[in-house]
């Protein structure tokens, strides 16, 4: 049986997550490789920075699948000074194509947020919204309501672990059912939020001015906030990336390797908590 090669795991991937749904402003398909060049590992991640590039190379891998753009804004040089043109020279030298699906994968459907309201446990989803005519975010129910606190607990055990945690807004004993999420950035939906009737919002990157004004439209009640993280909330759809790919080529998929990253690509690498911090000199109490 012939290798696969590049060429046909972009038809795949361009049939899963059509680049044409990718947002206006998106970067988003092949970055670097040669269609023909034939493809037997492939890596997995959310990012592709100069670590998880250097993993995929360590892998032996032929292709690097990530959702996030490497090249989303324009760069005039590909230098090894520069970050990216580092990036990039380590693909082209190590011959690894690298491939990215970001908001088409977050329309996708089974996407991103599919993923992610799977983990948070939720029944029956719909789109949260529509962005430039395709679905966007998951609103569904849990089996049965359960407490704020116990929900992000949960939830916590469902997400790869990163050194940013969860941040929860809202009454900890308050009883949640209803259940809105978005993997990334999801600041820019509390309208749609507030109008599916959803007892939550999970989703990341929460800014401090809109989730306090979302706060305080809530008067103390529902949406209750949850920021799960950015790489966490992304993270989950990898593996629905590969079962995905795997389906689409299944008279030929066994031929691959796959191979997802659990390197945790958020800028973040620990977290102090203010209470229990020392003061100038002293010891925190015990």
């Amino acid at each position: 049986m012939d290798d696969l090669t590049l060429r046909d795991f972009v038809a795949a991937l361009e049939e899963l997550y059509p680049p044409d749904t990718a947002q206006s402003w998106d970067r988003v398909g092949l970055v670097s490789g040669d269609l023909d060049q034939p493809v037997r590992r492939i890596h997995l991640a959310v990012d592709p920075t100069l670590a998880v590039i250097e993993e995929a190379r360590a892998e032996a891998a032929d292709l690097l699948i990530t959702h996030h753009p490497l090249l989303l804004r324009g760069v005039h040089s590909v230098a090894t000074t520069s970050a990216k043109g580092a990036s990039v020279t380590s693909l082209v030298v190590g011959d690894v194509a690298l491939y990215v699906a970001h908001t088409n994968a977050d329309v996708a459907s089974p996407g991103v947020s599919d993923a992610l309201a799977a983990a948070a446990g939720l029944d029956g989803t719909e789109p949260l919204v529509m962005e430039e005519g395709r679905p966007l975010g998951r609103v569904g129910e849990l089996a049965a309501p359960v407490t704020l606190r116990r929900f992000a607990e949960l939830l916590a055990r469902a997400l790869p672990s990163a050194p940013g945690g969860l941040r929860v807004a809202g009454d900890p004993d308050a009883e949640v059912r209803r259940v809105a999420v978005l993997g990334g950035a999801g600041d820019d939906q509390f309208d749609a939020v507030r109008g599916c009737g959803a007892d939550v919002f999970v989703t990341a990157d929460l800014r401090h001015h809109p989730a306090s004004e979302a706060r305080e439209e809530a008067r103390g009640g529902t949406p209750y906030l949850i920021d799960a993280g950015h790489w966490a909330t992304e993270w989950l759809w990898l593996a629905s990336a590969r079962d995905e790919l795997l389906r689409t080529l299944a008279d030929r998929g066994d031929t691959v390797e796959f191979h997802i990253s659990s390197l945790c690509t958020d800028p973040w690498d620990f977290v102090v908590d203010a209470r229990t911090a020392p003061e100038p000199g002293g010891r925190p109490e015990s």
